[in-house]
């Protein structure tokens, strides 16, 4: 296991820095991100030196809290990068926290607008930028009762296949013991553990040069998911399920998109 203080000390000679009023937005995210972290729970984190020094590089992620983005922003700050989401646009109507948001060159989603293919094009621009990207394929907070990952989208796909970047898959537990949203509970006591898990880049030479259609896609997708969905049951010591988790099946729909 990687000592994320010794890793972030280490890489202090590379490590990203914010520019102009960037550093106070940086600073104060982190300020409170930390402490909360560390507030609601243990963090034990393993395969942080996975995440490159420098470059661009795309983290795929499962989703099962809204507290994630917080733990995760945490995880790879301690690496010595500067995070950038995929995050939903309402953030950026609460005062302050749009401050933030700008001042750390998040990007926002718009999803089921006009302007929903913009946060795409933000994300390919992070990207050429050298920027850390997280991206949760599932678009939204796990609504499998057991935790596991739904149905991917074909954004992470289309990221990761539009650049030669690391694609590294993250598995993250225990977020959703402190804060379940569809159950609405919130139980900091008894502290918790988060176990993060962070697994080798990916290998995704066999299919660059290809087509880019939604088989295509889905293949890529489900290389990234399915290597989230390992680590995951790694950290839990439970066996995967075979399927992904769909509720929009059970309604008839697809799930299948850029989102």
């Amino acid at each position: 296991m990687t000592e994320p203080r010794s890793l972030r000390r280490r890489r202090r000679a590379t490590n990203e820095k914010a520019r102009g009023l960037g550093k106070f937005w940086l600073g104060l995210a982190r300020s409170v991100c930390y402490p909360l972290t560390g507030l609601l729970a243990r963090t034990r984190v393993t395969g942080l030196e996975n995440i490159p020094a420098e470059g661009p590089v795309l983290l795929v992620y499962n989703h099962v809290s809204h507290l994630d983005p917080v733990f995760d922003a945490v995880t790879v700050h301690r690496a010595g990068r500067i995070p950038r989401f995929l995050a939903k646009s309402s953030l950026w109507k609460v005062p302050v926290l749009r401050n933030v948001l700008n001042g750390v060159e998040q990007i926002p989603v718009y999803r089921g607008t006009a302007d929903a293919q913009k946060s795409l094009r933000a994300a390919h621009e992070a990207m050429e930028k050298s920027k850390v990207l997280i991206i949760y394929p599932d678009g939204t907070i796990t609504k499998d009762p057991e935790g596991w990952p739904m149905t991917p989208k074909f954004g992470v796909a289309r990221l990761a296949l539009g650049h030669e970047v690391p694609v590294v898959p993250v598995a993250r537990w225990g977020t959703r013991d402190v804060y379940d949203h569809y159950r609405k509970k919130f139980r900091p006591f008894p502290r918790k553990t988060v176990h993060v898990r962070l697994g080798e880049p990916l290998d995704l030479s066999a299919y660059r040069g290809r087509e880019l259609d939604n088989q295509l896609l889905r293949e890529v997708t489900d290389v990234a998911m399915h290597r989230v969905r390992d680590l995951l049951g790694e950290i839990r010591g439970e066996e995967p399920p075979a399927e992904y988790y769909s509720a929009a099946r059970k309604r008839g729909r697809s799930e299948d998109g850029d989102a």
